[in-house]
């Protein structure tokens, strides 16, 4: 550029000495006007800035420092996963108790620990032996016999010094004997009334164990070789637990009642393992004037638990769809009792409670231990109003309240790992449940 045209330019911008005091100010309000004109449309930019970058960054940062794994994790996660554990091994171990129960006989399973026959004759007093001592438990009588009250009736009429001459010898409950004057009926029927009334007042509940299937079978037991007696030994032993179940579920439904007047359960009918079990029930009329019979039909060998391995073995088709597995082994039996209307639910719930039993060990010789056991499932239920004016309910005084009767079919369940070390060959053989 040419000097002195450059000087003369500067010469004309001399004027602003004169005006150098309102420069800067000047130049401070262009820049607040600047400012003020650019800043709406940096801002909008740098707001979508800050938040796509910033605050969603920090927004994952937050995200991230929640969901973090804390260092500790892994030892709640282990604790955790061991209480599942223990858990599942606590429930496996009370369901392997369950099949840990007492034997009748500790020298029959898995195989006979002597050759003899007499083991068996044993066994078999050793189930009636236990039956009857369950009877006593829950204080269990039975109506008396025709006999017993013609004996009474005798008796009385001995010290009495009433002559039985031409009385006829027929006895028959409330109906009076032919040949004799209607005064001395009366005085007859209530000898009888009194003699039953006292029975009711000295029992807590009716049973006989005739009604109880297999009490009979054992009673005429005869051995017809090792691996058919061994084979009814197991299924019988099967039987006698769930009796066993039946009889503590009566003690407790009827805690506190010393008579069958004021029990709940008045009577049990009976605990059968065939499907015609409710055909049974025990009445006067099915029996001998003098004892308890029972048919050899179904009602002996044949009413025998026994497992079920698919719907035809069963009693009904299982609500519960369980049959035997290398799991579970399952029996189905009936039960019928004469119990008070209201107390239904409660001997139902009962029934199907948890239960104690002790254990010996397989051995019969090891330190006694206290088990839980908790196997029975009620699969049909029937309920039906009782007349007690009827023949076979004659010799019975239940008291002044309403009565059912109730039938159940029933599930029964065991453990077969818990037991399967004393199952025989002969059952394991004849059957494709475990083992």
């Amino acid at each position: 550029m040419d000097m002195p045209k450059f000087k003369v330019s500067l010469e004309g911008l001399s004027f602003l000495k004169s005006y150098s005091s309102l420069l800067w100010p000047v130049i401070i309000v262009l820049s607040a006007v600047i400012f003020l004109v650019l800043s709406p449309l940096m801002g909008g930019k740098l707001e979508k800035r800050i938040s796509k970058e910033s605050i969603s960054a920090g927004k994952e940062v937050k995200y991230r420092n929640e969901e973090a794994v804390s260092a500790r994790q892994s030892d709640e996660e282990k604790k955790y996963q061991d209480a599942y554990e223990n858990d599942a091994n606590q429930i496996a171990a009370l369901a392997r108790q369950s099949s840990l129960r007492e034997l009748l006989s500790y020298k029959i399973f898995p195989e006979p620990k002597e050759t003899s026959s007499l083991i068996f004759d044993e066994y078999r007093e050793h189930f009636l032996g236990g039956i009857d001592e369950l009877l006593v438990n829950v204080n269990a009588k039975d109506c008396p016999t025709d006999a017993e009250l013609e004996r009474a009736v005798s008796s009385l009429s001995a010290m009495s010094g009433q002559t039985r001459r031409g009385r006829s010898r027929s006895f028959s409950l409330f109906g009076g004997r032919r040949g004799s004057s209607s005064q001395l009926n009366e005085v007859d029927d209530m000898i009888v009334l009194e003699l039953c009334r006292a029975r009711a007042e000295s029992a807590s509940v009716y049973v006989n164990p005739s009604d109880l299937s297999g009490y009979e079978f054992w009673k005429a037991f005869e051995y017809t070789g090792m691996d058919k007696a061994v084979e009814e030994c197991w299924y019988w032993q099967l039987g006698y637990w769930i009796i066993e179940d039946v009889i503590d579920t009566i003690v407790a439904t009827n805690s506190g009642s010393e008579s069958v007047l004021t029990s709940a359960v008045k009577r049990l009918l009976n605990v059968s393992f065939v499907k015609s079990a409710r055909s049974f029930t025990s009445s006067r009329s099915s029996r001998s004037r003098n004892r308890r019979t029972v048919g050899t039909g179904v009602r002996g060998a044949a009413d025998r638990p026994s497992y079920v391995l698919s719907n035809g073995d069963g009693l009904t088709e299982p609500c519960t769809g369980r049959f035997c597995s290398d799991e579970i082994d399952v029996v189905h039996f009936n039960l019928s009792v004469l119990i008070r209307t209201k107390e239904v639910p409660l001997f139902m719930q009962q029934l199907c409670s948890s239960k104690e039993h002790k254990f010996k060990g397989f051995s019969g010789d090891e330190p006694e231990q206290t088990f839980a056991h908790n196997q029975i499932t009620i699969l049909e239920c029937d309920i039906s109003p009782v007349d007690q004016s009827k023949d076979e309910h004659k010799p019975y005084v239940y008291g002044e309240d309403a009565l059912v009767k109730l039938d159940l079919t029933c599930e029964y369940i065991f453990d077969s790992k818990g037991y399967d070390e004393i199952k025989p060959e002969v059952i394991k053989g004849t059957s494709t449940i475990s083992g």
